[in-house]
């Protein structure tokens, strides 16, 4: 049986969204993000279990937030503990936890959610309950530690991306992950979708997530690699191109390089959807698509996040 590590990083509902977007930065997938209101409800909730609270206790928690992700617990995973915690003063703790522990853990945080206009994003567990009218479902197992949906990058990346699915559209998604983003597009009606990772796991775990969503490796091909240095990648995408609609919900160290070589994959009129970008850094972003010969059609902000839309072809109006 496979053994987790629960890492928690405390700090203050003021910088829990900057720490949320650093460890972001560094690797860090599957935030779980508590504010000081968590941790009330929580005694609350569990008040049976004691007469009094210790004030220390009180005392030390106030004002704290906490920020926890999941790691295994072997060489790998505490090689992604330590990337994600460079830089990173603030107190934290570390606890070991079983197998069936940590699925509780990402039970008890991960529900169903609306995203956008269109899509309802469910943990597997909550499959066969009712879909609100007018949503789609995209089923997830958030146990595959890759993202679930519930970050804001996540989210505005899917509210562009139903914007762009009208059916029948092959899609690119570099830096897939859990797959989300091109298992949501062919679960809108897109006919097909390639993803990319740099990190070898997410392959199984994209095609564990379609699976989940009825999609078979006929509509869906996941890879492993980097496009900006994997010149055989490239050429495979480009072959296999082009695509009407790109993803990237990645970083903006990322995107700004990318920029420069998404034009290869665009298909006349295509669509470049980009995220993971703080907003901090959105304007660089934003330069580096125009200075790539992209213009943007749209820009969304929300909890420090920004996403953007870019094509070869000007909106309306643009000239």
């Amino acid at each position: 049986m496979e053994n987790w590590l629960e890492v928690t990083v405390e700090t203050s509902d003021a910088q829990m969204e900057e720490l949320a977007a650093r460890l972001t930065m560094n690797g860090a997938e599957g935030l779980v993000l508590e504010g000081e209101a968590e941790f009330k409800n929580f005694l609350e909730e569990n008040r049976q279990y004691w007469d009094y609270v210790d004030d220390e206790l009180l005392e030390r928690m106030r004002g704290v937030a906490r920020i926890k992700f999941y790691v295994t617990d072997d060489a790998d995973g505490r090689a992604q503990m330590d990337r994600a915690l460079t830089g990173i003063d603030n107190p934290r703790t570390i606890a070991s936890l079983k197998e069936e522990d940590w699925a509780y853990g990402w039970q008890k945080y991960y529900q169903p959610m609306t995203v956008g206009e269109r899509l309802y994003i469910v943990p597997e567990w909550e499959r066969g309950k009712p879909v609100p009218a007018g949503r789609v479902p995209v089923y997830l197992n958030p146990g595959l530690t890759f993202g679930t949906g519930s970050h804001a990058s996540t989210q505005l990346c899917l509210g562009l991306l139903e914007e762009r699915i009208a059916g029948g559209e092959r899609v690119l998604d570099l830096g897939c992950g859990s797959g989300i983003l091109s298992i949501a597009a062919m679960d809108l009606g897109a006919a097909s979708a390639v993803g990319v990772d740099i990190d070898p796991k997410a392959v199984d775990v994209a095609y564990e997530n379609a699976a989940l969503n009825g999609i078979g490796r006929d509509r869906y091909t996941v890879r492993a690699g980097d496009v900006l240095s994997d010149g055989t990648l490239v050429r495979e995408l480009e072959e296999s191109g082009p695509y009407p609609v790109v993803l990237a919900n990645i970083v903006s160290d990322v995107i700004i390089p990318l920029s420069g070589q998404v034009d290869r994959y665009l298909a006349p009129g295509g669509a470049f959807l980009c995220s993971g970008i703080i907003d901090t850094r959105a304007d660089e972003v934003e330069s580096a698509l125009k200075k790539n010969g992209l213009h943007i059609l749209r820009r969304l902000e929300r909890d420090g996040w920004c996403a953007l839309a870019a094509s070869r072809d000007p909106a309306p109006g643009q000239g």
